[in-house]
């Protein structure tokens, strides 16, 4: 049963639309969050009224698009074991609904409304869920409520409890104990999560499954893009660099780094917004440096990959690029977190990144498995490139290392998928 913290949420959180209401004039990113909501139930209806009624429908929420990327397997993997299955999937972030919101096995991608006992009780009324599956985290416990009252099986996938995770604050372990209890299975990334979740927070059913990742980037892998794919004899007989998901903080180490090896290392540049404000930015600040480049969007046959640097200015290409790649160089990891670097390491090359990857525990892993290294600034960056452009075997070791690692992490989907499977009264025919 919930405990007085759960309890005392409740009460305070009718204070949220009031609290809303008043800051959010003040505050860009409230604002949006207010104005995005508007007609939320109305739309939601509209959109499950098009669907005839499901014998069974799962519900997913997910707090942004990596979170989502996650989920991306199981659902797949369930609508191929269960044809009759109805999903619909909820984002708190305007990046993630925005990214997702035509997902095609998804009969309606919605915002997730503010967590008031009345909204949670509104929503769950509306969508009849029969299975909930959060992902990773974003909890909000009105919500959580309402659907365990209503008797939906809860089911949280990849959750991770780190060692510095709020979870373990004194003041607020009792509040997440409340919350996981909550759920009737949890799926761990890994084996401390899974002993974290049940001698710390006293959870019983508790598998440890892996990340679901891990099988969506092995799949894609297998299945690569014909964009892509046209690139591969353009840059056959060359060694690449492609740097992903790159910010400002990044190209500043990355490009100096990297020009003294341009004649062997070709350089394919995917920066994480593609805006044009933002290309332009980059095709000038090469031009400074005397580097001629080349966006993908403009490229035909004269693209010369031993002296011209191309730019991907254009959503979609990035984790397909890495099969054209010898090395890979990781953003994101000099600002807040590094981005994906299970895409990379999938296709069996070394992954490179910044100081900045303690939110993702599957790059610490890829480091301990000899498949990535870390880097603190420019000088480190260009010895590692440098030590991988000229000793093939110490490239291929490392490659090799990274692949295996993804590999012994495949998995987890299934598991996942046969657990809520069972949890659905539904048996494979």
């Amino acid at each position: 049963m919930p405990g007085l913290s759960l309890a005392a949420y409740r009460i305070l959180s009718h204070l949220l639309p009031g609290l809303l209401r008043l800051l959010s004039p003040r505050i860009r990113d409230l604002k949006t969050f207010r104005e995005l909501r508007k007609g939320l139930f109305d739309d939601i209806g509209r959109k499950l009224r098009a669907v005839p009624a499901p014998s069974c429908r799962l519900w997913v929420h997910a707090s942004s698009v990596g979170e989502f990327e996650q989920a991306r397997p199981v659902i797949a993997k369930l609508r191929r074991r269960m044809p009759n299955l109805d999903v619909v999937v909820s984002f708190l972030s305007d990046s993630g609904y925005e990214a997702r919101k035509d997902f095609s096995d998804a009969s309606a991608v919605f915002y997730l409304p503010l967590d008031t006992p009345d909204n949670a009780r509104r929503m769950v009324e509306l969508v009849r869920p029969d299975i909930f599956m959060l992902m990773r985290y974003d909890f909000w416990p009105n919500h959580l409520e309402a659907l365990k009252r209503s008797g939906t099986t809860m089911v949280l996938a990849a959750a991770a409890l780190p060692s510095g995770s709020l979870c373990f604050n004194p003041l607020l372990k009792g509040f997440y104990r409340d919350l996981f209890s909550l759920f009737d299975v949890i799926f761990t990334v890994g084996e401390t999560d899974r002993e974290a979740f049940m001698t710390s927070f006293g959870c019983r059913n508790v598998v440890q499954a892996g990340d679901p990742r891990f099988d969506q980037v092995y799949e894609r892998q297998r299945n690569s893009d014909e964009r892509a794919a046209k690139l591969n004899p353009l840059f056959r007989g060359r060694s690449v660099l492609v740097a992903g998901s790159t910010w400002e903080p990044d190209e500043s180490v990355l490009l100096p780094s990297w020009l003294p090896l341009r004649e062997k290392l070709s350089l394919v540049l995917v920066p994480h917004k593609v805006d044009r404000p933002n290309i332009d930015r980059i095709m000038a600040g090469l031009r400074e440096r005397g580097l001629d480049a080349v966006t993908i969007s403009t490229m035909d046959e004269s693209f010369d990959p031993s002296r011209q640097v191309l730019v991907v200015d254009q959503t979609g290409y990035l984790a397909e690029l890495y099969t054209i790649a010898s090395i890979a160089y990781v953003g994101g990891a000099f600002g807040v977190n590094v981005h994906n670097t299970i895409e990379p390491a999938v296709h069996g090359i070394p992954v490179l990144f910044g100081p900045n990857y303690g939110k993702s525990p599957e790059a610490q892993e890829l480091i301990d498995a000899g498949g990535a290294r870390t880097i603190d600034g420019e000088a480190g960056l260009r010895e590692a490139l440098k030590r991988f452009a000229d000793d093939p075997k110490q490239l291929r070791v490392a490659g090799d290392r990274a692949g295996a690692f993804v590999k012994s992490r495949l998995g987890a989907t299934l598991i996942i998928a046969e657990t809520i499977e069972q949890l659905s009264g539904n048996r494979p025919s």
